[in-house]
């Protein structure tokens, strides 16, 4: 368990602190019975039985959220994150320990819960913002700006089962951030509506993060959104803090989670990395003039992933040795700004160089890095092979670009990796 602390210069103004989580546990009771089992209920009354099990979700959880921080909680399924912020919420009362909170804190835990399809768009701005709290004449008063955010003017008369999925989470969204709370706690509420409306979204949390007044707590899987918005996050890991700190820091501890047995093996100087999106299933072919190179890329993680960048290095001699040509996607046209893989998506590509390697044998390595400075997987000696062409003055030369298509059954042709 590790407590959020940082450490702040004598000459710096410590921001108020809005939220407070000290020492907060939470127990849930499973029944062992069901309810109608009265002989089984008196029998575990007459000795001393409980009739459940305990279930402790979270255990001596301990930060503090200060005005206007962008907070980040992030964790994998079952770790008890979802607990965390309904007791942040107040939707739950811990077990032990205690939360304290200072100024209005607005939750969304659902986009759209309380909504009624037979009313209109209108009726349910106001139904939702009842829900949370707010008068009729505060729900006025930002009316027209969550009708303007969400880009429904003319249609908020018509009944909500008539807007599509997408518009009714723009118009729950809407909601969610233009409500004037004090604390907003969002839960996996960042990839809302089409590309255009996403790019809103961006720029409001842009604004979010230069307004000290606004305090924000997000629960996410989406690690480039951690790293994008929070100033401070913690990693939540069998119901307790498994780290606290630094975006960066914390989403990459996330990430490692993801990574597969393969990755993490204890010959580190044949495979190494953070793991999140992995190289796969790697093919070699040559008709003596053309080199092909197939592999896969698999993102293990429920984000998405862009500006990925794949560099190969031929060596020569099967065991390793001196590099004699090096070249990456980034080069290729079209592949200047990075590849992109969606969240838990497979994609397959293909490389190909002019087969000039002069007679002798070769090993390929291959990374894949993230921004050109974290390195998610590095394979060694992933292919051997041997080039008998002479002329090698064209082994820089890279004669097609790589094809980008999803994974089929048949993921590729030619030698296995290693082979």
């Amino acid at each position: 368990m590790t407590e959020v602390e940082t450490e702040t210069p004598a000459d710096e103004v410590i921001a108020e602190t809005v939220v407070t989580v000290e020492n907060v546990g939470k127990m849930f009771q499973l029944p062992q019975e069901h309810s109608g089992e009265l002989r089984r209920h008196i029998i575990n009354v007459i000795h001393g039985e409980k009739g459940y099990t305990e279930l402790n979700v979270l255990r001596d959880i301990n930060f503090e959220v200060h005005k206007g921080d962008f907070f980040g909680i992030v964790g994998r399924n079952g770790s008890g994150k979802s607990t965390l912020l309904k007791l942040l919420a107040g939707i739950y009362q811990p077990t032990s320990g205690k939360i304290q909170t200072v100024g209005r804190v607005v939750p969304f835990i659902e986009l759209g819960v309380g909504f009624n399809p037979e009313l209109s768009g209108r009726e349910n701005v106001y139904l939702n913002g009842a829900m949370l709290g707010f008068s009729n004449a505060e729900i006025t008063k930002m009316y027209d700006e969550i009708v303007n955010f969400a880009e429904l003017d003319g249609f908020m008369d018509q009944k909500l089962k008539n807007y599509s999925g997408g518009t009714q989470l723009r118009l729950a969204f809407s909601i969610a951030i233009k409500a004037e709370g004090d604390i907003l706690i969002l839960d996996e509420v960042l990839a809302v509506g089409d590309e255009a409306f996403q790019r809103k979204c961006n720029d409001y949390f842009e604004q979010v993060i230069s307004d000290e007044n606004k305090t924000v707590i997000l629960v996410t899987h989406g690690m480039d959104a951690v790293r994008r918005y929070c100033n401070r996050a913690v990693l939540i890991e069998n119901g307790e803090i498994a780290l606290a700190g630094e975006p960066d820091e914390v989403a990459s501890a996330y990430s490692r989670q993801f990574i597969a047995q393969s990755v993490t093996s204890t010959d580190s100087d044949t495979r190494y990395g953070t793991g999140e999106v992995v190289i796969e299933d790697v093919m070699y072919e040559t008709d003596g003039t053309v080199m092909a190179i197939d592999f896969t890329l698999v993102n293990r993680t429920g984000d998405d992933y862009s500006d990925l960048g794949v560099v190969f290095e031929f060596v020569t001699g099967s065991s390793g040795g001196t590099a004699v040509l090096g070249c990456r996607t980034r080069d290729i046209q079209g592949y200047e700004d990075g590849i992109a893989v969606g969240a838990g998506q497979t994609k397959k590509f293909t490389v190909k160089f002019a087969d000039d390697f002069g007679n002798r044998d070769f090993s390929l390595n291959m990374s894949l890095d993230y921004r050109e400075v974290e390195l998610l997987d590095v394979r060694k000696k992933v292919i051997q092979f041997s080039s008998t062409n002479i002329d090698a003055s064209k082994s820089w030369l890279m004669v097609g670009r790589p094809t980008i298509t999803e994974l089929a059954d048949d993921v590729g042709k030619g030698q296995p990796d290693g082979e």
